[in-house]
């Protein structure tokens, strides 16, 4: 059994960003030398999260729309009352669920075939980071 551990830096440049992360989860696992088992991918900040979806700008925009409804920033939540100004991104990162479980398959990420997986900043504009775990065996 082989256990391997990398992480991914973001340093964003708007408050909520959406990035594509599938080819450098899928070197994580080619450096990882797993034939057959699982990689774990998770945010390791509580205002951010780790999806698989369509990569699809619509879609994209559509998610961006439908969680500013769902947890509008701006409003005066009780976690501000904290000195904190960013309820809404730990909301957001709730909703879209912090990490994902990917199944390998011949050293590869198994995937369907439209999904890719995403990195979701919703309190960005400094340094963040994504923790990949890949386990299974050679």
């Amino acid at each position: 059994m082989i256990a391997h551990t990398d992480y991914l830096w973001f340093n964003t440049k708007k408050r909520q960003e959406f990035i594509r992360i599938t080819d450098e989860v899928r070197a994580v696992v080619k450096t990882s030398r797993v034939r057959d088992g699982i990689a774990l991918v998770s945010a390791m900040h509580i205002t951010a999260g780790v999806y698989v979806n369509d990569w699809e700008s619509g879609l994209i925009e559509d998610f961006q729309v439908w969680l500013e409804k769902l947890a509008p920033a701006g409003l005066p939540y009780k976690h501000h009352q904290t000195g904190e100004d960013n309820a809404d991104a730990h909301l957001k990162r709730t909703i879209m669920g912090h990490q994902v479980i990917v199944p390998i398959t011949k050293s590869d990420l198994d995937l369907g075939p439209w999904e890719q997986i995403f990195y979701a900043e919703f309190d960005g504009q400094r340094r963040k980071r994504v923790i990949v775990k890949v386990m299974g065996i050679e």
